[in-house]
């Protein structure tokens, strides 16, 4: 494949994302938050076997061959993503929870961080620019209404929340480089398979581990679940659609860079509350989304 078309091809899953977002969030109304995270697996999960499925059978693909290693990378990553969410649940419940937030938003500096250590990624000056800046943007879009953000981000990072929320960027991190390091350790020589196959077996074991939570916690949520199908069934289309190009970019380059570029679905969102909905942003916000938008212009200029 071309160098260039993880581009496009993360700026489709940012777009993905955005509206797997939003029908999470209008289904949060009618089941509860795990229920809710619960169904892009759920849903998604046929969908993603069918399409590995897919490339073997009709595309004409070769069948990757899992080894030991690959099925690690799955176990670490799918893991890493649960523990991270329910971290960033868990901040939620805090009072001051946007420092929590906010610090979550390190998970691309600690993903160029873990790539080098263990995937031996490298960046350019200009990729590690646009990380810091990105990550500043996007932690000071997550104060929301705090009168004093700047002085919020350097004096809290030692509360619970911020260290909470560093966990939870970490462990988001640790799920990208996962799906990097499963998907390379197979060898094969079409990165699509190569994604399409690490899809496949990342959304079954998450599936099943959820499946096995709401079991024993929130029973009562598996009714609801099969209820809302037609909704949670568009969830997880989104999400499979929006996982799998998140895989194919990270395939295709080191996971620091596609996070970044990434980070450009939070000025789709800041564009849409403030067109659409007529909303008015905070200072911080509007300086957040010019970082964020400096950030993706020096990565698009690190390539």
């Amino acid at each position: 494949m071309a160098d260039w078309l993880w581009i496009p091809i993360t700026v489709a899953a940012a777009l993905f994302q955005c509206i797997r977002t939003a029908l999470q969030k209008y289904l949060k109304g009618k089941l509860s938050t795990t229920a809710s995270t619960y169904t892009r697996f759920v849903y998604g999960m046929p969908l993603a076997i069918l399409y590995a499925l897919a490339l073997i059978w009709i595309a004409g693909y070769a069948a990757p061959s899992p080894s030991l290693p690959f099925v690690l990378w799955i176990l670490i990553g799918s893991v890493a993503q649960i523990v991270a969410t329910f971290l960033l649940l868990y901040v939620l419940g805090y009072r001051n929870f946007p420092v929590g937030v906010a610090y979550c938003k390190t998970e691309v500096v600690q993903a160029a961080v873990f790539g080098l250590a263990f995937l031996g990624d490298t960046l350019s000056s200009w990729g590690v620019a646009s990380i810091a800046i990105g990550t500043f943007g996007v932690m000071l879009m997550s104060m929301g209404g705090d009168k004093h953000p700047l002085r919020a981000l350097l004096t809290g990072w030692l509360e619970r929340p911020a260290l909470l929320g560093l966990a939870s960027g970490a462990g988001f991190a640790v799920a990208a480089i996962g799906v990097r390091g499963a998907a390379l350790s197979l060898g094969h020589p079409s990165a699509l398979m190569a994604a399409g196959y690490t899809l496949a077996w990342t959304t079954t074991v998450q599936s099943l581990i959820m499946t096995a939570y709401l079991a024993w916690r929130e029973r009562e949520q598996f009714r609801p679940v099969i209820a809302t199908w037609r909704v949670s069934g568009l969830a997880g289309l989104t999400s499979v659609l929006g996982s799998g190009c998140w895989f194919l970019a990270m395939t295709l380059t080191a996971v620091a860079y596609v996070r970044t570029l990434g980070l450009i679905e939070l000025v789709f969102t800041f564009l849409v509350s403030v067109l659409w909905f007529r909303e008015r942003p905070r200072t911080n916000e509007a300086v957040g989304v010019a970082l964020v938008v400096v950030a993706v212009a020096a990565i698009l200029n690190a390539l």
